[in-house]
């Protein structure tokens, strides 16, 4: 299992903040619930992987 790794799962993503000013990233599949809660340095962390994994695939996409 990889991140190239293709499943038929569908999943529903929810992000935002909490009462607790945290940022949680909620992840719902049948039958699971995954809160992730990452305080707001780590989450401006995770968007700036978001973006350089984003500009990667369209990278690819030009090849």
């Amino acid at each position: 299992m990889g991140i190239n790794t293709e499943r038929d799962i569908e999943a529903n993503l929810q992000i935002g903040p909490t009462d607790a000013g945290m940022v949680r990233l909620f992840i719902e599949a049948t039958g699971i619930e995954i809160p992730m809660d990452f305080d707001p340095e780590e989450a401006e962390e995770i968007a700036d992987e978001i973006r350089a994994a984003a500009q990667a695939a369209r990278n690819m996409g030009k090849r």
